[in-house]
């Protein structure tokens, strides 16, 4: 069975490289579309320039750049407020923000309290 191939409101990959920055704009949902008229932030510029020049190792901490077709296939390193995540750019994230990507938050798992950390903790055994 052969796989489906990636369509962004109709239009195929190759078909969204070869549109203009303003043709792009008009398919995104309107968050996006808002935003990307106001024009592009300085740190915003240098991470699309960096792309665009092919660069390795991008690191970026704009988590609100949103993902042009030209970045699918790439591997850019998000900061997640602790550590960079390699993100590997996919043609389904086009259209979303980086941050979605980069989580913030994880599942915290606590374990049995340390010796002497309270009062009540002595209650609990100790093996």
């Amino acid at each position: 069975m052969a796989k489906k191939e990636f369509t962004y409101r109709g239009l195929t990959m190759d078909e969204l490289i070869a549109l203009s920055d303003n043709e792009f704009i008009e398919l995104l949902p309107a968050r996006q579309r808002r935003s990307m008229k106001r024009g592009d932030l300085e740190p915003h510029k240098k991470l699309l320039k960096d792309i665009r020049k092919g660069k390795k190792n991008i690191k970026t901490h704009c988590r609100n750049f949103i993902i042009l077709p030209e970045m699918v296939d790439k591997v850019i390193k998000v900061h997640n407020g602790k550590a960079f995540l390699d993100i590997m750019i996919q043609p389904e994230m086009v259209g979303h923000y980086l941050g979605e990507f980069a989580l913030t938050r994880h599942k915290v798992s606590h374990s049995a309290p340390g010796v002497g950390a309270t009062r009540s903790s002595s209650a609990v055994s100790v093996r």
